[in-house]
């Protein structure tokens, strides 16, 4: 089978579209521009149909690879016929692929291979004819060396026969078969650490029976986290005598002692080798199923949180809040530069609010402040407070904006770059600041893991994790477009094509030279060649360029059809920008060619009437309920306005201005059966929630959706 008919019969993609993205692909393309500027060649896949075809690619190369290793071992080890190698080529599954490869493979010293050096696997070939009646006679024959009895005879005999049992494809999918439909997972708690307090968080899980087919995959995953630190063990189990039997009926056809030796090789077989093997696959199999749900919802959640609302290019005060240690403050100018930094004492111990009120008042005048920023952590609601006491001369913009990850990146070498003269309270509340300017910008500088989005992302596969993730983050900047004179290092390696090295020397540049004023100053950055550039040009911006589409999505190659348009029109490229009713006059289908095609066109002129222009929604003030300050202060059927800070497949948890977010389990999101949580709340959205259930003890908060 061929690449382009592998991945056809996987996604249900036209074949032209298949093979030209493939093209593309190996032109060293990135799915941000093949999806963005290359619509006619791929047929106007998007960038989740150009995953699938990077995906399934990646796999076909995966497993034409094994073939060829495979081929090669069992060719020397001399018993490679035309008939294997057949199969084996035409082989579209790696499970599939490795059962043909059982019987070849150079394992450690197994029974069977201990009996055939023994001498017995001609002893074995006899009892599986099935023709002997006596086969405690025939097996004293090959009583020598290490085989001292006719038992030991026979036991190696069906040691052999176990082997050959195993190594059927026919019964191994039976196996699997009786596994994928009616596994059960099983746990006990382990005596001995039952009772530790870390134990207690899955306590749920210390006796537990499922359907492993139908285990929902956070639950999965806390099974195996709960069995990988040693608080229970887990069991697979299907009906033993139904899969045995299924095996015996298709191998015995006689009544005599042969039969009994084959059944209880096929025993033998069952327990020791077909059932932990496949039993094993199995829930690997289903371990790979939570693990794609889990970084489903994890990659939604980081898109969402990505794509958050920024502020915008505004002057913003910034507080990381704290009681004995004080709330440490930032000042930063429009673009995220630090201005001024300083730490109040507000709080506890100290209690100097009144000195704190008068510094924020002077600092918001001093440096004409249009909004502040205030962490979500430890003391954030008290802090909160103090600000909205203060008179300040001009109408202020509060936001209270999550610091999840902001102590990861205050330590990391990212922000010690940035900051070499400041320590990492200061760092952090840079982080914060700049989260409330532009999420996308600032959030691109820390693990995705430490953001504090998902579930169970620790215990996922950790290099298909990133790799998704990076997807995503590529997928979120290049769709919002880059300041090239403003953004970090972090923010231009996601750029498609850019990647970390030249995105350092696009900074070393803009360094040494001043300001970018035009797209094609990029050529002059040391290494950045012409494969780079148009990969990356389209998605970065220079802001008052001479050339107005430097300042657009427009890519540089199309700028002369775009000044065609212009000349058609009578008027100069800058006449169109903004002008609906002009480019309305265009007549697109004259600008047709083999390479471009109508949808281009339609992206040119959408992008000409709003050039630039933001995906994102502007942010929006959020005030929590004043009077809920602990979890002591809650009730059942109180409504409160909340911020969705997490998504899970079981619900969405809600930040309601108190330590503990509250959880709207799936069935409490809406009246109607709920398949995807994503469908009916998103990432920071703001909600009114009612709450239903207070466990003071456990500190579990369950809430409801209010409509």
């Amino acid at each position: 089978m061929s690449l382009v008919s592998y991945i056809k019969s996987h996604t249900q993609l036209t074949e032209h579209a298949i093979k030209n993205t493939i093209e593309l692909l190996n032109e060293a393309c990135t799915i941000p521009f093949i999806s963005r500027y290359r619509k006619e060649r791929t047929g106007n896949l998007d960038e989740v149909q150009i995953g699938d075809i990077v995906k399934y690619k990646e796999l076909f190369e995966t497993l034409e690879k094994r073939k060829l290793t495979i081929l090669k071992s069992i060719e020397e080890q001399g018993v490679l016929t035309d008939e294997l190698k057949k199969k084996i080529e035409a082989t579209e599954d790696l499970t599939a692929l490795e059962d043909l490869y059982l019987p070849f493979k150079k394992s450690r010293k197994t029974k069977a291979e201990t009996a055939r050096q023994n001498g017995l696997e001609p002893l074995a070939k006899i009892i599986m004819s099935q023709n002997a009646s006596d086969v405690e006679s025939i097996a004293l024959k090959y009583t020598k060396g290490d085989v001292a009895s006719a038992d030991e005879a026979l036991e190696g005999a069906r040691h052999i026969i176990s082997e050959w049992i195993n190594e059927r494809t026919d019964f191994r999918n039976h196996i699997r078969h009786q596994l994928e439909r009616f596994a059960m997972i099983s746990t006990k708690a382990v005596k001995s650490k039952a009772d530790e307090e870390d134990a207690q968080k899955f306590r749920d899980y210390f006796d537990w029976e499922e359907s492993l087919g139908r285990i929902p995959s956070h639950r999965l995953l806390a099974i195996l986290r709960a069995e990988s630190e040693g608080f229970i063990k887990t069991k697979i189990s299907i009906d033993d005598d139904r899969a045995i039997s299924r095996i015996e009926d298709k191998t015995i056809r006689s009544n005599n002692a042969c039969a009994e030796q084959i059944r209880l090789a096929i025993q033998d077989a069952y327990k020791r080798l077909l059932l932990p093997s496949l039993s094993n696959e199995a829930l690997q199999n289903a371990k790979e199923k939570a693990d794609d749900a889990a970084i489903s919802v994890f990659a939604k959640n980081l898109k969402q949180l990505l794509l958050g609302s920024p502020l915008g290019e505004k002057r913003v005060l910034a507080i990381d809040p704290g009681f004995r240690t004080g709330c440490k403050i930032v000042c930063l100018d429009a673009q995220g530069g630090l201005l001024y930094n300083e730490t109040i004492y507000p709080h506890p111990p100290k209690s100097d609010s009144i000195g704190a009120m008068k510094k924020i008042s002077t600092l918001a005048e001093a440096y004409q402040i249009d909004a502040i920023a205030i962490g979500n952590g430890t003391a954030s609601r008290e802090t909160e407070a103090l600000i909205r006491k203060i008179r300040f001369k001009n109408d202020m913009q509060v936001f209270v904006v999550s610091e999840a990850g902001a102590s990861i990146y205050s330590a990391s070498k990212i922000a010690r770059d940035e900051f070499p003269n400041y320590d990492v309270t200061v760092r952090g509340s840079v982080s914060i600041g700049r989260r409330l300017q532009d999420p996308l910008a600032e959030l691109v500088k820390i693990d995705a893991k430490s953001i504090g989005i998902g579930q169970y992302q620790h215990d996922v596969d950790q290099s298909k994790l990133k790799k998704e993730l990076d997807v995503v983050v590529e997928s979120c900047v290049n769709a919002v477009g880059v300041n090239l004179n403003t953004a970090s290092t972090s923010l231009l390696s996601y750029v498609s094509g850019i990647g970390p090295k030249l995105a350092e020397n696009i900074v070393n540049y803009r360094d040494e030279n001043g300001a970018f004023s035009s797209r094609n100053d990029l050529k002059k950055v040391s290494r950045l060649g012409d494969k780079a550039y148009e990969q990356g040009a389209g998605f970065l911006r220079v802001k008052s360029a001479e050339n107005p589409l430097d300042d657009s999505s427009v890519h540089p190659e199309r700028y002369e059809l775009v000044g065609r348009m212009a000349k058609d029109l009578g008027k100069n490229v800058s006449d169109l920008i903004g002008n609906k009713s002009l480019l309305q006059k265009l007549e697109l289908k004259t600008y047709c060619t083999e390479s471009i095609g109508l949808p281009t066109l339609e992206d040119i002129i959408k992008e000409l009437e709003k050039p630039g222009l933001d995906i994102r929604e502007t942010a929006k003030v959020f005030t929590f309920n004043q009077n809920i300050k602990t979890i002591n202060d809650l009730q059942e059927g109180q409504l409160l306005p909340g911020i969705v800070n997490n998504i899970t497949n079981f619900g969405a948890f809600v930040d309601i201005g108190i330590k503990e977010s509250g959880l709207i389990h799936v069935s409490n999101l809406s009246d109607s059966f709920v398949s995807d949580v994503n469908e009916h709340v998103s990432l920071h959205q703001q909600v009114i929630v009612k709450v239903l259930d207070v466990d003071i003890p456990r500190k579990r908060i369950q809430l409801k959706l209010h409509k």
